[in-house]
Order: structure tokens, then C-alpha cells, then sequence
């Protein structure tokens, strides 16, 4: 029992780089990410999710026809690009890319300047909490009923498995807020 008791006071002091490592990987996943959106198969995936938001939709000129025009992952239909760009999926995608290039990037500068880091993080739960409103507004999150037992809530589809790992990215800007806010108001105290 000694040994996993040394383990702990080992590990208690990972704290820091825990939370330095924790920046970097959100920042890491949101630069990716939003760097793919400039991918014509990445802008076609997000269609359903953005169609079927009251939120988002109006981005689009047709939502309700994206139905007829989704694309398989690397899939190349002339007729559906064609449809994805009059649709102006390929635009809201860029600027969503962009979005998100720009919160991760404004966690990064966090060491520089902490209350660029909170902005970061305040942006972060917000597009958490955005995603995770797919749940209720998005139909593909769920299995469909086409004959097996398991379907609907809580049976979820792929693209809904994908949407509910945003309660990771949630839960990690609550505790990039609170190290940004700290730093902040550190700062803001020794400068007196």
C-alpha cells in the first residue's frame, strides 16, 4: 500500500502540467478541426447538424433538402457539390473553421496574456454547449427505426457519439476558465 501512496503524492503534483496539457490538447483539437472545415467531405458532415439547428439553419439557403445531397465521407458527386455550394454549406464551413481556429488559438496565447486564455475558454463552453444541443435538434444522433430493437434515445448513431464527447470539451473549458482567471487576477494584484 506504500507504494500506491507514494504513487499519489507523485502524481499530486501533475496538477499544472495537467492543466498546460489540457490547453494544448483543446487548442490542438480545435486548430484541426476547424482546418478541416476547409475540406469539401468535413463542410458536407456538418450539414445535418447545422440543417436541423433553429440556432444555425439560416446559414444555409436550402436546409431542408439536405437530405438529397449528403455525400459519403470522400465521396464526389457533382450534383451534390454543386447543391453544397449554392446551399452555401461550403461557406458556413469556412467561417466555422475559422471560428474555431481563432478560440484555439486564443487559448495558446493564454501564458501572454490570461484574459485572452478566459476569452478562449468562455468561447469553448459556449461551442460545447452549441454542440451538444445536437442531441435534441439533430435525428441522425439517434439509431433509426428501420427493424432492430435498439433505436432512439439512448441508442446513439454515430454522428451522436461524436457530439456527446463536446461534454469532455465542456468540462475542459470550465477548467481552463478557472486557470486563465486565476493567472488574470494574480497578474492584476502584483501590478497593484
Amino acid at each position: 500500500m506504500k507504494i500506491v501512496y507514494s504513487f499519489l503524492a507523485f502524481a499530486s503534483r501533475f496538477d499544472k502540467a495537467g492543466i498546460r496539457l489540457l490547453r494544448i490538447a483543446v487548442s490542438v483539437i480545435l486548430i484541426w478541426i476547424g482546418a478541416l472545415k476547409f475540406v469539401p467531405y468535413e463542410a458536407e458532415g456538418i450539414t445535418p447538424f447545422v440543417a436541423n439547428s433553429p440556432f444555425m439553419r439560416f446559414f444555409y439557403h436550402h436546409p431542408e433538402e439536405y437530405r438529397q445531397h449528403r455525400n459519403k465521407e470522400g465521396e464526389v458527386s457533382p450534383a451534390n457539390i454543386s447543391w453544397h455550394q449554392i446551399n452555401n454549406t461550403y461557406g458556413y464551413s469556412y467561417g466555422l473553421g475559422l471560428l474555431l481556429m481563432g478560440i484555439g488559438a486564443l487559448l495558446l496565447l493564454n501564458r501572454a496574456n490570461p484574459v485572452l486564455g478566459a476569452t478562449g475558454a468562455v468561447l469553448t463552453a459556449i461551442m460545447g454547449i452549441g454542440t451538444l444541443s445536437f442531441l435534441l435538434t439533430t435525428p441522425e444522433t439517434w439509431v433509426p427505426d428501420i427493424g432492430g430493437d435498439h433505436h432512439g434515445f439512448p441508442y446513439l448513431a454515430a454522428p451522436g457519439r461524436l457530439v456527446l464527447k463536446d461534454l469532455i470539451m465542456l468540462a475542459a473549458a470550465v477548467v481552463l476558465l478557472t486557470d486563465s482567471a486565476k493567472m488574470a487576477l494574480a497578474r492584476r494584484e502584483k501590478k497593484g
